[in-house]
């Protein structure tokens, strides 16, 4: 006699819903190893750590991106088959609704800043913001959208307006879409702190457009927990939440603290709107000229110069209706927990710099001589604690160099 086929099978990113491989529908609320999630932009700074907190909690999760190919590295955050990888392209409508196919939530991360070629603020803000929505209205999937703080439809930045208006073309096509913004995202790979920090390991003066705006730094992880939440579905629907960090301080006052950190003294030059605006103009030139081989870390935009000319921090209205971090339960990070994790390696002698005698920060002890060999040295060996290098530390008379532990003694 033959009994009933018990075999365990695994759901994959791309099983579907209604096949005979799906897991039965229970009475309760489905569990995320039962639901799929299409994250569209799901390669990129902000893409990589939703996979990992969604795959930390056990969704099918689908990476919706132009070259699946180099989305690949995505596929050790998950267990096998849990995360998948599939071609979209947000210019091409067909392509995104193939993506949505079985969906139970989407996500759409995809956004720049700056214009090039076909990649356009229209076409991939508001047109493909709007694309990604209506799939979801087709599917019957629930819409996660992430704009940006600074989000207006009056902003003379163009980057501003095309945010706010894929917000109104998404709560249009989805109304209890959850639209997400946060201020300047900060974490490795950023493209903020390590953007300066690469720009002052070169200059010997750092320019600054809107030095004195505002901004209030989000870690990218606490943001896609944010994000992770929402699938969840423990975040009310048809609201917009905006997400910063627990320091407010101006573009200058971040990046003295990124120079702090790295150990370099640089000028800082908060420039006028004006030389901001020609400094961007011949920037663009430049990129212009070398066919868009413009080093990342010195591309700027008008359009860029201008958006730095507002605050970018959280409103008082999300704060008293709780549409933030606190609200949501979670504790932002701050960037003194992080930061200095990851720009560690813009420093002169990288992780092995010392913080011993801050005035000199920028020379290397000579902790191997048995005295100072200059009077701004940093290696004091009449107070030094630890191995003790030099003449009489050796275990017999007359020995050149020796070691021993302890505090060495003024003589």
């Amino acid at each position: 006699m033959t009994g009933p086929d018990t075999t365990n099978t695994t759901a994959s990113a791309d099983t579907p819903r209604d096949s005979a491989a799906a897991v039965p529908a229970t009475s309760g609320p489905l569990r995320p190893q039962d639901q799929l999630v299409t994250i569209y932009g799901g390669s990129g700074f902000l893409g990589r750590h939703v996979v990992r907190a969604l795959a930390k909690r056990g969704y099918r999760i689908r990476v919706a991106v132009r070259r699946p190919d180099l989305a690949l590295f995505l596929q050790p955050l998950g267990q096998v088959n849990q995360i998948v990888a599939v071609q979209a392209n947000l210019r091409y409508p067909d392509s995104v609704t193939r993506a949505a196919e079985r969906a139970d939530v989407l996500i759409n991360l995809v956004g720049i800043l700056q214009e090039t070629g076909s990649q356009s603020f229209a076409r991939l803000q508001v047109e493909g913001a709007e694309t990604i929505a209506r799939a979801a209205a087709r599917q019957g999937a629930r819409m996660i959208h992430v704009s940006a703080i600074g989000a207006d439809p009056a902003s003379p930045s163009l980057y501003a307006r095309t945010k706010a208006e894929g917000e109104a073309k998404v709560f249009a096509a989805c109304p209890d879409a959850v639209v997400v913004r946060p201020s300047l995202i900060f974490g490795p790979g950023d493209g903020f702190f390590n953007r300066f920090a690469g720009l002052a390991r070169a200059l010997p003066v750092l320019p600054l457009a809107g030095g004195q705006s505002r901004f209030q730094p989000a870690f990218v992880g606490d943001v896609a927990e944010a994000i992770a939440r929402a699938v969840d579905g423990t975040l009310a629907r048809g609201r917009v939440y905006e997400l910063g960090g627990p320091e407010v301080g101006t573009l200058e006052h971040f990046v003295r603290y990124m120079l702090k950190t790295i150990r370099r003294k640089r000028v800082v030059v908060d420039l006028p709107l004006p030389a901001a605006k020609l400094q961007a103009r011949l920037l663009e030139i430049a990129d212009t000229l070398t066919f868009g081989l413009l080093p990342d870390t010195l591309k700027l935009t008008r359009d860029q110069v201008i958006l730095l000319q507002n605050d970018n921090v959280v409103s008082e209205a999300a704060k008293a209706e709780g549409r933030t971090f606190e609200g949501m339960g979670i504790i932002p990070t701050a960037a003194e927990a992080v930061v200095p994790g990851y720009l560690w390696t813009y420093r002169k002698a990288g992780q092995f710099s010392t913080e011993r005698d801050e005035e000199h920060l920028s020379e290397v002890p000579d902790s191997i001589a048995p005295r100072p060999l200059a009077a701004s040295s940093q290696h004091r060996p009449q107070t030094a604690s630890g191995p003790a290098i030099g003449a009489d530390a050796g275990s017999s008379p007359g020995a050149g160099i020796g070691v021993r532990w302890g505090t060495r003694k003024p003589s």
